[in-house]
């Protein structure tokens, strides 16, 4: 076979989140798996996938050792690399497809990696809260994959979002962290229940609250969080008579004494903590914060920053559990509450 040959079924995707080196030896995997190379056959040497694919040296080395490691192929010296193995267990091919990147997310991820092992390709794509890109990441997929992992939160445009998901097979489709409604048939759904969670995690702080006269949420206009969040925010502060605000821009609103902020996005924590030092006022004393989504910083900030928050490692375990039972139900994730000195 031609070196050039090897472009035909052996590509990089520059649009996918999944280490080159990854997308290399899956690739190899998938033509083993689909008859374009069969055992004996010779792959491209180390400077030719690094010339034909334009990936470093490095790149190419790493994605041949890991299939070295796995069998699939072997060196010989002199003469270059071989498949050497096409009896091995089909892989589990995912489309997987994140809404961003974030401390939280990697969780999710690194949960999900792990818990399925080597058995399982992935192909990972970040569609940075875009409808329109995350419609045409869908839309331009092959129909190869076993499975297709969706998180969808959009600032704007995902009223239809529901149309687009509806185009892939059911029994392949897993949505994760939110539902999307008029989706049809019986497909898997990993979710956060955001109304209920925010409620009955306030409950669990609502000793801790009573010291503060005002409860305020930060809650920007353009934002990608479900407005779920708010409804039982709010529900929580009439059942239990606080007085409280939705803030939608953290930098022009006044921090005072007798206040407790709960911020969603991760700058806006920077922002409250910035605000209440510049006023001489105390976190856990003069003003509570809590903070939407555990991180390990967190932990320590401050000595310990209260968090509400799903269990983001049990999310991607689940759906790795849900991918090898085939299994499809909907299940909602353990929400936490860390109380800690920032109430």
């Amino acid at each position: 076979m031609k070196a050039s040959d090897f472009l035909n079924f052996i590509f990089i995707d520059e649009y996918s989140a999944t280490p080159k080196y990854l997308q290399l030896s899956d690739s190899i995997i998938s033509a083993i798996e689909n008859g374009k190379l069969v055992k004996e056959d010779l792959l491209p040497s180390i400077n030719e996938l690094s010339y034909l694919l334009e990936i470093s040296r490095d790149t190419a080395e790493k994605g041949y050792r890991y299939l070295k490691k796995l069998g699939v192929i072997v060196s010989v010296p002199g003469k270059g690399y071989y498949v050497s193995n096409t009896d091995f267990k089909k892989k589990i091919k995912i489309f997987l497809l994140f809404n961003k990147l974030s401390a939280h997310k990697k969780i999710i991820y690194d949960s999900l990696v792990s818990s399925l092992g080597e058995d399982a390709a992935i192909d990972f794509y970040i569609y940075n809260n875009d409808y329109m890109l995350f419609k045409k990441l869908i839309k331009n997929k092959d129909k190869g994959y076993s499975h297709y992992v969706i998180i969808p939160h959009f600032v704007e445009g995902g009223e239809n979002a529901h149309e687009i998901i509806n185009t892939i097979p059911k029994e392949k489709l897993i949505l994760l962290d939110k539902k999307v409604e008029k989706v049809d048939g019986i497909y898997g759904a990993i979710y956060e229940d955001f109304e209920k969670d925010i409620y009955s995690a306030l409950e669990q702080l609502k000793e801790g609250l009573a010291k503060y006269e005002t409860l305020k949420i930060i809650f920007p206009e353009r934002s990608y969080f479900p407005r779920e969040i708010l409804n039982g925010f709010k529900r929580f502060c009439i059942q239990y008579a606080f007085n409280y605000k939705v803030v939608q821009d953290i930098s022009a609103e006044p921090v005072n004494k007798g206040e407790v902020y709960i911020n969603l996005m991760e700058d806006d924590l920077v922002s409250i903590i910035e605000k209440v030092f510049s006023a001489n006022l105390k976190i856990g004393e003069d003003v509570g914060v809590i903070s939407y989504n555990e991180t390990p910083l967190k932990k320590i900030l401050l000595n310990g920053i209260t968090t509400v928050s799903t269990d983001f490692k049990t999310m991607g375990s689940m759906v790795a559990e849900m991918i090898k039972s085939q299994k499809l139900e909907h299940v909602a994730v353990p929400f936490k509450v860390n109380i800690r000195p920032s109430l």
